[in-house]
C-alpha cells in the first residue's frame, strides 16, 4: 500500500507594484475573484508538481493579471490554517514590479491599481489584510 501524505495546499500570492516610466510607484494590484470566495485579493494560486515556487507565482502573475513580473523580494510564509475557507493551504508571498496595467484574466474577474494610501480601506479575501499591512510595515512604513 502506498503512502498519501496529507499535507497543506501550497500556494504563493503577489504584491505586484506597478511603476510607470519615471519608475513613480502607481500602487499595487488587486483582483476581484470570480470564483469563491469571493471579493477583491491578491492575484496569485497553486504551486504545481515539480515547479519551483518563485516560477508559480511569476506563472501565476501571467495567468491571472496579464502581467510579467519580476520578484523583488520575498516577504513571507502564511500558514494559519484558517487562512483559506476551503481548507488548510500555505502561501509564499513576494513581492513583484511590472510597468504595465493589469487585466484581469484566468480567476480574475477583474485587475485594478490601487494606490497604497488607499490599500486600509480595501476588504479582502482570505488573510491578505494581514499581508498587506506586513507589506506596509515593512516597504512603506510611512503609509502603515
Amino acid at each position: 500500500m502506498a503512502f498519501t501524505p496529507k499535507t497543506p495546499y501550497l500556494t504563493t500570492d503577489g504584491i505586484v507594484e506597478i511603476y510607470n516610466d519615471a519608475q513613480q510607484l502607481l500602487g499595487i494590484v488587486l483582483i476581484k475573484r470570480k470564483y469563491p470566495p469571493l471579493g477583491l485579493a491578491l492575484p496569485g494560486g497553486f504551486v504545481e508538481i515539480g515547479e519551483k515556487v518563485e516560477d508559480a507565482c511569476v506563472r501565476e502573475m501571467k495567468e491571472e493579471i496579464s502581467l510579467d513580473v519580476k520578484i523583488k523580494a520575498l516577504l513571507g510564509v502564511y500558514s494559519d490554517p484558517k487562512r483559506d475557507e476551503r481548507f488548510h493551504t500555505v502561501s509564499i508571498v513576494y513581492v513583484c514590479k511590472a510597468y504595465s496595467m493589469p487585466k484581469g484574466a484566468d480567476d480574475a474577474k477583474e485587475a485594478m491599481i490601487v494606490k497604497l494610501e488607499d490599500l486600509n480601506t480595501q476588504k479582502l479575501a482570505f488573510d491578505h489584510k494581514e499581508i498587506i499591512g506586513d507589506y506596509l510595515k515593512r516597504f512603506h512604513p510611512d503609509i502603515a
